[in-house]
């Protein structure tokens, strides 16, 4: 896990990096290039320290299936952020994702 005690990866189609090296640049070159290709940008955040164990994912990522349990304080905090920031449509954009990134670290 990170310095600050959490492990949080960034994956953007099959290219993926841990939080300090998933900067703002290499989020937009990833998102913009697979734009430009007409692609569907599936984006997904790892998330995992003491209290918090999740995936989450963009509409265009394949389900992946529910973690099976009802999510804990700190897990519906995610996810109240995640849809806040746009994050669960399909048109997101990459300051989003990078301003999800900045609170949860």
């Amino acid at each position: 896990m990170g310095n600050n005690g959490k492990g949080i990866r960034v994956r953007i189609g099959e290219s993926e990096r841990g939080l300090h090296d998933a900067d703002e640049h290499w989020i937009n070159q990833q998102i913009n290039r697979r734009r430009h290709d007409g692609q569907r940008i599936c984006a997904r955040v790892f998330v995992e320290d003491a209290f918090v164990n999740m995936i989450l994912s963009t509409p265009a990522c394949a389900n992946s299936g529910g973690g099976g349990r009802p999510p804990n304080r700190q897990e519906k905090r995610l996810f109240d952020l995640w849809n806040k920031l746009g994050l669960n449509k399909t048109e997101f954009h990459g300051r989003n994702l990078t301003a999800f990134l900045k609170q949860v670290s």
